[in-house]
């Protein structure tokens, strides 16, 4: 078994079905309605991820996303750690490839953060009317 057919067996182990409707919710504007409800299982749900070109060995930031807007933080981990040691991608390596198509949140750190005060721009008192 490859790797990557193992961290999906991992991955799919640790889905349960009331998880795959969240995972499948989370997803609803990719996979219609009546497709939806043909995925009864975790592996269903990897295989129509693939043949949709949502999902490959080497392109996981599709299920990175999806797991982290499911607050599925155990699953994500296990992507990652998959991504980092088998595809030796670090998440300072893939900002510069295709995998980030879908940013993680972890990107957005220098934009959410608060300005220091040396940062911030500080305005006049706007003039006194006579």
């Amino acid at each position: 078994m490859s790797e990557y057919s193992s961290m999906l067996s991992d991955l799919s182990e640790n889905i349960t079905n009331e998880d795959l409707e969240q995972l499948k919710s989370a997803c609803k504007e990719d996979i219609p309605e009546d497709q939806s409800n043909s995925i009864t299982c975790s592996r269903d749900w990897f295989s129509y991820l693939e043949n949709n070109d949502k999902l490959a060995r080497d392109d996981l930031s599709y299920i990175e996303h999806i797991f982290e807007i499911s607050r599925r933080p155990d699953l994500l981990t296990r992507v990652i750690e998959y991504r980092t040691t088998v595809l030796k991608i670090s998440e300072d390596d893939e900002i510069d490839t295709k995998l980030t198509r879908i940013p993680s949140a972890k990107k957005y750190k220098d934009i959410i953060r608060q300005p220091s005060e040396d940062e911030i721009i500080k305005l006049a008192p706007p003039p006194k009317k006579a």
